[in-house]
């Protein structure tokens, strides 16, 4: 406990959000982060008999609403002329000028007007926005991939280009959806200084700047990520990184850990562990704490028999917990979440893809502290409090935390140094092979790949 006292609570006050909140209080949920629907007061009307007044919320709907944009809008030829511009250097963002159709462009801009330029240009800006903002690679060149990137709703194509037309400013519009965060500028760097001869690096440079635009563009001011191929966890505020812990993730196969996005809405201090049916069956477990109880409460298990003849087996809080002292609340389809380890030594391999999926986290009691401070409103020394119980405990946060499950192969590590990383996973080739092939329109915005539940076996299995 010496080491979780030493957390600084200057330093975690930097991040501005601190929410006040008693212990008795975390039961109730997360504030809820979408904005609700903004109180309309309307005073009565007269209507003609075969008329229909408007309700308070239509009305709302109908002020709220964007205006519609045509997908083909009215280009100058100024205008023409500046987005030409950009798509002949768009190779430094790690693109292709051919994808957007650079000749038919200059050719409309030189038969002029008539020449069918608004066509031309506006599909061109379209094509532009879709892989600046969404990424080139369709959904089936992004493997385990189950993250909907909300920026196609945040930033509408065609409300970006009436913008661009109307203003003139085309490179401005574009930046409002380019990438932002630190490590996407580090590699555009990279592009720029890495020889055209150096094809292979060029390519996993190219695959992994596209990674950041499947991202958000704006992930939030305070969040969790985690690079797989790393084996590394960040806690970050704003976009500068607080804290670091060594990760221990899936297997390769079908316990790999999948790319999601999600929210913590909490910490638990010294978590259960529910026995999936495929271990208490499958494996015995069941019949062997029911045939061996002075072993069962050794390791801390409960079992219980339903109606159906089930046994359910239930691992208490304690030393001998498979999931440690805490495990991080993250709701998801994908039963993937972020907990503690009794089996510590796992931290020292360098290669760490062990898991069943869920992620094991170095230093986690120090996580949940921490994180029980800036989100749950709790001190330093109500959260060791909670710790030192040994009870079940969950500590709800006043707003969900996002955090981040990404796989990029060639990244800044948590030291700031751009390195590659082994792909452990196999994930590259069907990134590389997307820009090897011509630009796919239409693309979804949803995988169409299986959704695979961790049956979590967080034992020690190597």
């Amino acid at each position: 406990m010496n080491t979780l006292m030493t957390i600084r609570i200057s330093l975690l006050s930097a991040a501005a959000c601190l929410v006040p909140a008693a212990l008795s209080a975390q039961s109730t949920g997360p504030e809820n982060l979408i904005p609700e629907p903004k109180e309309i007061v309307s005073e009565p009307v007269e209507v003609e008999d075969d008329a229909v007044a408007a309700t308070p919320v239509e009305q709302a709907i109908d002020a709220m609403a964007e205006p519609d944009f045509p997908e083909t809008q009215v280009w100058s030829i100024e205008n023409a002329r500046a987005l030409a511009a950009i798509v002949e250097g768009i190779g430094a963002e790690g693109l292709y000028p051919e994808d957007y159709n650079l000749s038919g462009l200059r050719q409309a801009i030189a038969i002029g007007p008539d020449g069918g330029l608004n066509d031309v240009a506006s599909e061109s800006f379209q094509f532009l926005v879709e892989d600046l903002r969404d990424g080139r690679t369709p959904m089936k060149g992004r493997k385990q991939w189950f993250v909907l990137d909300p920026d196609v709703d945040r930033y509408p194509t065609d409300k970006l280009m009436a913008d661009a037309v109307e203003s003139g400013d085309i490179a401005g519009v574009l930046a409002r959806i380019m990438p932002e965060h630190p490590d996407y500028f580090r590699l555009k760097d990279e592009l720029a200084n890495t020889p055209t001869t150096d094809m292979n690096r060029r390519k996993l440079i190219i695959a992994n700047m596209d990674r950041w635009r499947w991202l958000a563009r704006d992930l939030g001011s305070q969040y969790l990520m985690t690079n797989v191929p790393e084996y590394q966890l960040r806690l970050t505020v704003n976009d500068k990184i607080i804290r670091t812990y060594r990760t221990v993730v899936g297997k390769p196969g079908r316990t790999a850990t999948p790319q999601i996005a999600e929210s913590v809405e909490g910490v638990i201090f010294n978590p259960t562990w529910t026995v999936p049916q495929s271990i208490v069956k499958g494996e015995g477990l069941g019949a062997r704490v029911l045939g061996n109880p002075a072993w069962a409460r050794a390791k801390g298990y409960k079992a219980s028999k339903g109606a159906n003849g089930w046994v359910s087996v239930v691992q208490q809080p304690g030393p001998t917990n498979s999931l440690g002292l805490m495990k991080l609340d993250m709701p998801n389809r994908h039963a993937i979440f972020f907990h503690d380890t009794p089996s510590r030594h796992l931290f020292k391999n360098a290669s760490r893809a062990l898991s069943h999926g869920c992620i094991r986290t170095e230093r986690a009691t120090e996580l949940a502290i921490t994180l029980a401070i800036l989100q749950g409103g709790l001190t330093g020394d109500e959260a060791a409090a909670v710790l030192k119980t040994g009870k079940y405990t969950k500590i709800g946060f006043g707003k969900t935390m996002p955090a981040y499950i990404t796989y990029f192969t060639m990244a800044q590590d948590i030291n700031g140094e751009l390195r590659t990383f082994r792909d452990i996973y196999g994930r590259d080739k069907a990134v590389l092979d997307s820009f090897e092939n011509p630009r796919v329109p239409n693309r979804s915005r949803v995988t169409g790949e299986q959704v695979i539940p961790i049956e979590n076996d967080p034992r020690d299995i190597v």
